[in-house]
């Protein structure tokens, strides 16, 4: 490989951007208080969604994206993702009634909190079916090739 070829390598290596992703379920009862009462939502005919102002199951499904700074397991994934798990186990945080947004965005908090200054993608899913996508693009500075 010459030098010209190598530097482009080198500068595509430095510039390009880098996530993990690990997934993970979590059973959970929830509700939409709002859905059992709004018209907007209790409407009585095939777009009726009132059903969902009483507590339901779901198996939410996890997708979680983070940067990483390099290639050589700067986040590890199996640890990663025990983590992630392990706030649900342990309490520290709790589905109750919440949308997939509201549990998305409680999981970026703490994220954030022991991962600073990374972008960090959340897709929470019920059933697998229907979900959200959180996206914080926290950007970092480039890295310059010399």
């Amino acid at each position: 490989m010459n030098q010209d070829e190598r530097s482009k390598i080198n500068r595509i290596m430095d510039r390009a951007e880098r996530k993990i992703w690990v997934t993970f379920r979590k059973e959970g009862i929830h509700k939409y208080p709002a859905a059992a009462t709004d018209p907007a939502l209790a409407t009585g005919d095939e777009y009726d969604v009132s059903f969902l102002g009483v507590p339901h199951r779901h198996i939410f499904h996890f997708r979680v994206w983070i940067d990483v700074f390099h290639n050589d397991r700067d986040v590890e994934f199996i640890q990663f993702k025990r983590w992630l798990e392990n706030l649900y186990r342990d309490g520290t945080i709790q589905l109750d009634f919440k949308s997939c947004e509201m549990i998305s965005d409680d999981l970026y908090l703490q994220i954030a909190a022991k991962y600073p200054n990374r972008s960090v993608w959340i897709e929470v899913a019920e059933d697998g079916e229907n979900g959200a996508l959180i996206k914080d693009e926290t950007h970092r500075p480039q890295l310059v090739s010399v």
